[in-house]
């Protein structure tokens, strides 16, 4: 009976996975290509560079394994306000090796909307590629029991017209940026994902497309003393029937902020997700890097399978500033004096 409610759930829990949500990170906030195509080119720098890895559910069934890698240049090629990004996606997923893989190409325009500098608005989208396959034969179905047992000689049943499709898809997103401190700062957004909502389906029926999905966050960075900050975070996500919602904040003790010199700060926190999990992480920034890993604990009705466990993720971002040497100005002097 244990071995049959633990299948139940694992069943359960996959079928919600593959068919209502996008892939995404518990580390939202480490993968801005991911979150919003708007936030492509917005930080201090020249280049910036992000990866994510997480590996979920290795207590329950086959682990799902998500890595991300993204790359985005602010002003490239001198065109200013406008940011260019990459973005490279792969997800491993449960028995079936359900296959995901995204590519995406996203620019961004950034302009201000204050006199004095303090706040800006980003308009951005994204469009790229997305294949998706299938390897049916490391499942198994109720036909393939001959009364007795499973017997994998026996047909399955089952008439799948394809394995493998490939969708275009399209997204957009806008953000706002609000700085009101040295180290006081707002960032909100909302974006659409999946907006020609592509069709997909293993059985050739056409009827069935993939969601849109909504995304609002924001994220306040405050100093509330000389060495220390809160960072309190939001995301909510609607993709067809299923909605998530994430709120948490996390505590950032500054060493050193001396700008553009040797700047470090460590940083933890929890984050909890309705009706789902709640996580903890914890990050240190050096200079031009910010790496942190985080861990989900497991509180849905999944719980009797995962014990309470849920996965492990890490997140690096390196933000690559070139050296540009200010121009100075001579005064030239006639040759009389």
């Amino acid at each position: 009976m244990k071995r049959v409610l633990l299948l139940t759930y694992v069943l359960i829990f996959c079928n919600v996975i593959l068919v209502a949500q996008d892939i995404h990170f518990s580390q939202f906030y480490q993968s801005p290509l991911t979150l919003n195509p708007a936030l492509t080119g917005q930080f201090d720098g020249d280049y910036r560079f992000a990866g994510n890895y997480r590996n979920q559910w290795s207590s329950v069934t086959v682990p799902f394994q998500t890595f991300s890698l993204s790359v985005d240049a602010r002003e490239p090629f001198k065109q200013k306000d406008i940011g260019a990004g990459i973005l490279f996606v792969h997800d491993h997923t449960g028995d079936s090796k359900f296959r995901t893989t995204i590519f995406n190409v996203s620019g961004a325009y950034k302009f201000k909307i204050n006199t004095d500098s303090t706040q800006f608005l980003s308009v951005g989208g994204m469009f790229g590629v997305t294949r998706k396959s299938l390897n049916f034969q490391f499942l198994t179905f109720d036909a393939q029991y001959n009364g007795f047992q499973y017997d994998a000689s026996l047909p399955n049943g089952e008439s799948f017209t394809n394995s493998r499709q490939t969708l275009i898809n399209v997204h957009l997103g806008v953000s706002h940026e609000w700085n009101f401190g040295t180290r006081n700062k707002l960032t909100s957004g909302i974006a659409g994902f999946n907006l020609t909502s592509p069709k997909e389906s293993y059985f050739g029926n056409k009827s069935i497309a993939l969601d849109r999905r909504i995304v609002l966050h924001s994220q306040l960075n405050y100093q509330v003393a000389q060495n220390y900050d809160v960072i309190p975070t939001l995301l909510y996500m609607n993709q067809g029937t299923y909605n998530e919602f994430v709120l948490g904040a996390l505590g950032k003790f500054v060493v050193d902020d001396t700008p553009g010199v040797m700047y470090k700060a460590a940083y933890a926190g929890i984050l909890f997700r309705t009706r789902d999990a709640g996580y903890l992480t914890a990050g240190y920034q050096y200079r031009n890097w910010d790496v942190s890993i985080s861990y989900d604990f497991n509180f849905s009705t999944l719980t009797p399978a995962s014990n309470g466990l849920g996965g492990i993720e890490l997140a690096a971002i390196y933000i690559l500033k070139q050296f540009k040497p200010q121009k100075v100005k001579h005064r030239i002097c006639p040759d009389y004096i």
